[in-house]
């Protein structure tokens, strides 16, 4: 075990070896999509950007991909001490004080609501969706096995569970009418893929997920290990009036960044979903500009329905699928 000291700032947290002071791991603090204590154990999880490789760059100069998107990994830190308690708190105060900047930087001034009204709000929210609780529930959570001839491919698309997730992983976004994975009745559009024959798929990039999936075409059985889930998000957040932002931003429809410890994250606003309705009313064809105002101007309880992006772009033939 390696004795490291951390270094918590409103810009990065960055995890240095105690005895040489070398940096081990960077994070901007924006890249942090969990912490949590649990006794003297802190759970850190940060998302991560791929570099590209010299042979991915001249692909995608001659066949640049459709969102211009490069790859990301999620990095989970395990760090023990009897301090676990205070190293959350620590890191939650480094996001509040952000959040701070954050408003200034709008020309807000933070003066107009306290950290401790902010704080005193927060406090008498429970999260919404909680997806830890969901996966948690025995009901949610199935082994799936899946019958089909050698040579046959399985017949789904999937998709990123977007940014913001607990367990990030893939979610079945499509399958081919007449394949295995549709003439099994044992899946459905949105459940989350935890693992495939044992290998799990939590955390890894979304091509090494499907190529995993593509390696199984010479099996005549499959098993996955899934977790039920809606192809489309429940929001709710809880904005007592306009002095309380929502911290999350949104662009086209899709939401882009989510500022973390706030009533957005706690209502369970994801990164890379597309918005689909707004307290009831569809907002699907609704121009950018009038989704903004119609969100900056909402009070009380919000209540938004959202799916990943690439699952809706799937969905309304804007895009076609490729089944692996």
């Amino acid at each position: 075990m390696t004795e490291v000291d951390l270094f918590i700032s409103t810009q990065r947290i960055k995890v240095l070896n105690a005895d040489t002071q070398e940096t081990m791991m960077d994070h901007p603090l924006r890249t942090i999509s969990y912490i949590a204590d649990i006794g003297n154990i802190v759970v850190l999880m940060a998302r991560r950007r791929m570099p590209r490789s010299n042979s991915q760059e001249n692909v995608e100069a001659s066949h640049p991909s459709q969102d211009g998107k490069r790859q990301y990994k999620m990095i989970c830190h395990v760090f023990e001490s009897e301090d676990a308690q205070l190293i959350a708190q620590s890191i939650g105060q480094a996001f509040s004080v952000a959040y701070q900047e954050f408003l200034r930087a709008n020309g807000i001034n933070p003066e107009d609501l306290s950290q401790k009204e902010y704080s005193d709000l927060l406090n008498t929210q429970d999260m919404y969706n909680d997806d830890l609780i969901h996966f948690s529930k025995s009901e949610n959570c199935k082994d799936v096995f899946i019958e089909k001839q050698k040579g046959e491919i399985l017949g789904v698309v999937i998709v990123e569970s977007g940014w913001g997730s607990i367990l990030p992983t893939v979610i079945i976004a499509n399958m081919m009418h007449g394949g295995p994975a549709e003439k099994s009745g044992k899946l459905n559009i949105g459940d989350q893929i935890m693992s495939i024959n044992g290998t799990s798929l939590v955390g890894l990039p979304l091509s090494t997920c499907q190529s995993i999936i593509k390696g199984l075409k010479n099996q005549a059985r499959v098993k996955l290990n899934i977790v039920r889930c809606p192809p489309v998000t429940t929001v709710l957040i809880r904005r007592p009036d306009l002095r309380y932002q929502l911290g999350f931003s949104v662009q086209n429809g899709i939401i882009c960044s989510l500022m973390r410890g706030g009533i957005a994250e706690r209502g369970g606003v994801r990164v890379g979903h597309r918005i689909i309705e707004i307290n009831g009313q569809s907002v699907v064809a609704t121009p950018h500009e009038k989704i903004v105002h119609i969100l900056s101007n909402a009070v009380g309880e919000i209540h938004m329905k959202t799916m990943p992006a690439a699952m809706y772009r799937l969905l309304t033939a804007q895009e076609q699928p490729v089944y692996i």
